[in-house]
């Protein structure tokens, strides 16, 4: 993983002195989450009217007789020299567009008073084609809004929505999930994010710090990058962790897996087998198996008029197929079956495609039609599938690249700069949390806002 040398020069010394004296993009260190830490740092300010603004505003604060342990500093009004960790804007009951500029102005001089790496998040219900005209606008426009401020911040700031379901309550657990993920450092590359919440379904963990404890979850390609950030992550979560990975990387798997305390399975995941040796190992090792991340993943990059045979078949076996085949034997084996979770690592090339990437596109792309059809299967279970579309992430495929074109995918999202492997493990921590029972075949970006595809 190479460091961003750029980063480094515009936040240190005289190269950052100067940096800003030639008016250059700096780029904020992102603040990472750490055990412990204060969830934001500063006050919350609530905007908008009604009983979802209020719910929320008694939830943030601790005072909500339903859900305790939160005990943030909430304000209903901006006040003079006041500087604030973060900005929920309730937005659930505007009914037209003009209904917009009351809280969304309210926010506008909030902004320049937002701490550094501060959060806005609103909340808000889904816009479709049975509602209302002036309904539906008024929802889409959030999303509008939401986005073009999200590349309005600075400071390592972030802009992100949570949208609620007609009938479920902005109390629900996957909504209070996820609005807890928004506002956290856990969160520090979502940006421009719309996460939608579907049903109440879902828990609250007693210990937000600790939301996996009891669970068993598998991760395939867990050996390094960004699989090993997710093992690590899992764990520290509370999780039993079992690390998978081809027999090549057997040393450095045996390494991540003592080192957070789960055990190793050497497996190709294009076995026909896999998903039976997983689940085998998983129950004859830890009793039950809760959680499968799909990670293992390759590139074989080519012009799709200069592509072999081998190069599309060998991405779309292990990038897709063998995820759709694993789940099969999961879903089938009745052992999979306690508010099961899949988290399927996707990419935004994907959803945008990517010059030379036919071949890896159309697997990531297959992995968000997967988990959107895998979700109802679920269902009964309690279970979810979801998927995390990392942009560009600094690992040791991204560090190959050419280095200007490194740069320049670097400073392409509302963040500039790349995100750390870390960033991913978080977002799919989250979805395999008890509290994202409420988020089905959704597609979370960790991409800084990268302008790509949707």
């Amino acid at each position: 993983m190479t460091t961003d040398r750029y980063l480094d020069l515009v936040n240190d010394g005289l190269t950052a002195k100067l940096a800003k004296q030639l008016g250059l993009p700096r780029p904020a260190r992102l603040h990472r989450y750490r055990p412990g830490a204060p969830l934001v740092d500063g006050p919350v300010l609530v905007l908008g009217e009604g009983a979802d603004a209020d719910a929320l505003a008694r939830l943030l604060a601790g005072t909500s007789a339903d859900h305790k342990g939160w005990d943030l500093d909430v304000r209903r009004h901006a006040t003079e020299g006041t500087r604030f960790g973060a900005v929920v804007l309730a937005l659930t009951e505007v009914t037209h567009p003009e209904g917009l500029a009351g809280p969304l102005l309210d926010l506008a001089p909030v902004l320049r008073t937002l701490t550094p790496h501060g959060r806005v998040v609103t909340v808000s219900r889904p816009a479709s084609p049975d509602q209302a005209p002036a309904v539906a606008a008024a929802r889409q426009g959030v999303d509008g809004a939401l986005r073009s401020v999200a590349k309005e911040l600075r400071a390592g700031a972030t802009a992100n929505g949570v949208v609620v379901a007609d009938g479920v309550p902005v109390t629900a657990p996957a909504a209070l999930g996820a609005l807890r993920f928004l506002l956290s450092a856990r969160s520090a590359y979502v940006d421009g994010q719309l996460l939608a919440v579907d049903s109440d379904a879902g828990s609250v963990p007693a210990d937000w710090d600790q939301p996996l404890a009891g669970r068993v979850a598998v991760v395939t390609g867990a050996a390094r990058g960004i699989g090993e950030a997710i093992a690590t992550t899992l764990a520290r979560d509370g999780a039993t962790v079992v690390a998978v990975d081809v027999p090549a990387a057997g040393e450095a798997l045996a390494a991540v897996a003592n080192r957070v305390r789960g055990t190793a399975l050497q497996l190709d995941v294009t076995a026909e087998d896999a998903g039976a040796r997983i689940l085998e190992h998983a129950l004859a090792r830890h009793g039950r198996l809760d959680i499968v991340v799909h990670n293992a993943g390759i590139t074989r990059d080519k012009l799709l008029a200069n592509m072999t045979p081998d190069r599309w078949e060998s991405v779309i076996a292990v990038n897709i197929a063998a995820q759709l085949r694993i789940n099969e034997a999961l879903l089938t084996s009745g052992d999979f079956a306690d508010a099961p979770r899949i988290v399927s690592l996707a990419s935004t090339s994907g959803i945008a495609g990517n010059r030379g990437q036919s071949n890896y596109a159309a697997s990531k792309g297959g992995v968000i039609g997967m988990v959107q059809a895998t979700a109802p299967l679920l269902a009964a279970f309690g279970g979810t599938a979801n998927a995390v579309a990392p942009g560009f992430i600094e690992t040791d495929m991204t560090a190959r690249m050419p280095a200007l074109t490194r740069q320049v995918a670097r400073r392409l999202s509302s963040l500039q700069q790349g995100g750390l492997p870390v960033d991913v493990a978080e977002a799919v921590a989250f979805l395999a949390s008890p509290p994202a029972g409420g988020v089905v075949g959704q597609v979370l970006r960790v991409c800084g806002q990268s302008m790509v595809g949707r």
